[in-house]
């Protein structure tokens, strides 16, 4: 009986041992499993939405058969302005798929569960959330509608971005920096992460290690964009990365209530260019690099320890090994910041930052209750078809009270310790 009883106590785990890290990787497997199923039901019995995907194979065709002007390479839905990768990856798809959208569909649900995983795998190594609370990941009813029903780009593109963030967290910067620059090539929203990653290469690189790491990005744009370049520079490099474009107010779901006489207007777009920069700078200096003393202590500080400038270029700072949290918390917090910034958010834009917003909701302060309502508040407001001056309204309240949750929640400590990368190492051998 006693024996019995001994073996029974050691079978079971305290909390912060092996077999409650565990938890949130099985759930996160019966998730993906669910979420599996889910889309093959959707793509069984939910129509499909035609929008852009004509307009994709138009443009693939005008492509393949060897225009090489892209303001000659057009859709239904008006002119290419993506840059090369995109023509790339759906050239890659109509092959697969003969452009028939069945197959297509099938395909962005694999699309789908990648992603998803990608996803999981930040969440459970960056350890904010409580396991039952990576559920809903799952639950969005407009980003299965963009990936399955619609087929849009930005699925492939913030794929690319999530998977460029796996290997970033796990300190593989420069094959990082490629699959990043891959995403941007696909669709150029990728590069309101690019602030925070620069941010923190200049945290965990030395600055030749940084300037290698940015050629190797640029390297792959040129790479790509080389038929183009080659024979019409301007047409491509003008269309495929126009910063200055002008949506279409009707199609607003952040801005609906401003008149549209102000909405595409210069004024607004500067002002909120402005709010953009101002509140990066701003987080950047008292959140990001709150324990070095600030951004431009940090920057004095890389300076000061340098003795020559050899060691100034070719040497890392003193503190380097960013932890996972840091690293997914400044990518996914200053990504949002352009969110909330953005001019228009068009429906499919909410892939861009859904796939965090449970993690932003988990570094605020707020109650449980009032997250779940914020995540509630904001897939209603995207799930408003058109998008009202209420809804519009209700959406970027809700946007700037989640940033105002973030700015006032504790900055994480940003490095890992000797003692918790041990600690780490022993777990990994006991699991």
């Amino acid at each position: 009986m006693a024996r019995a009883r001994v073996v029974k106590e050691s079978s079971t785990s305290t909390p912060g041992q092996p077999a409650d890290r565990r938890r949130p990787l099985h759930f996160a497997a019966f998730l993906l499993l669910a979420d599996a199923a889910l889309v093959a039901l959707i793509i069984a019995f939910v129509p499909y939405t035609k929008i852009d995907w004509d307009a994709y194979m138009s443009q693939v065709d005008a492509f393949r058969q060897g225009e090489r002007d892209y303001t000659k390479i057009e859709g239904d839905t008006g002119p290419l302005v993506y840059p090369a990768g995109f023509l790339y990856v759906y050239s890659a798809i109509k092959f697969l798929t003969a452009g028939q959208v069945f197959p297509a569909q099938i395909l962005f649900g694999v699309l789908y569960i990648v992603n998803l995983s990608l996803v999981l795998l930040l969440y459970v190594k960056s350890e904010v959330l409580p396991w039952w609370a990576l559920g809903l990941l799952c639950l969005s009813k407009r980003v299965h509608s963009i990936f399955v029903l619609r087929l849009f780009n930005d699925c492939v593109a913030m794929t690319l971005l999530h998977a460029a963030m796996v290997l970033i967290v796990y300190h593989k910067w420069y094959l990082g920096l490629i699959i990043f620059s891959g995403a941007v090539s696909v669709k150029m929203n990728v590069l309101l992460f690019a602030p925070s990653l620069f941010l923190l290469m200049l945290k965990a690189m030395s600055i030749k290690g940084v300037f290698v790491a940015l050629l190797g990005a640029a390297g792959v744009q040129v790479l790509l964009g080389i038929p183009f370049l080659l024979s019409h520079p301007v047409e491509y490099i003008s269309r495929a990365f126009n910063l200055g474009r002008v949506f279409i107010h009707f199609w607003s779901v952040n801005f609906k209530f401003v008149p549209e006489k102000l909405f595409v207007s210069k004024e607004l777009a500067v002002t909120l260019l402005i709010f953009h920069l101002s509140a990066l700078m701003v987080f950047a200096h008292y959140k990001w690099f709150k324990h070095e003393g600030g951004l431009l202590r940090f920057v004095h500080s890389r300076f000061k320890e340098a003795t020559s400038i050899e060691q100034l270029i070719s040497c890392k700072p003193v503190m380097s090994n960013l932890s996972k949290e840091h690293i997914v918390t400044v990518m996914f917090v200053g990504n949002f910041i352009g969110i909330v910034c953005a001019r228009s958010l068009h429906y499919q834009f909410y892939s861009w930052y859904f796939y965090s917003l449970p993690f932003l909701l988990w570094r605020t302060q707020f109650p449980t209750v009032v997250r779940i309502i914020l995540f509630v508040g904001v897939e209603r407001c995207w799930n408003v078809y058109p998008s009202t001056t209420y809804s519009s309204l209700l959406l970027l309240f809700l946007h700037v009270f989640i940033l105002f949750g973030l700015w006032s929640s504790p900055a994480e400590y940003p490095y890992v310790d000797k003692k918790d990368k041990t600690n780490s190492k022993k777990l990994g051998k006991a699991m």
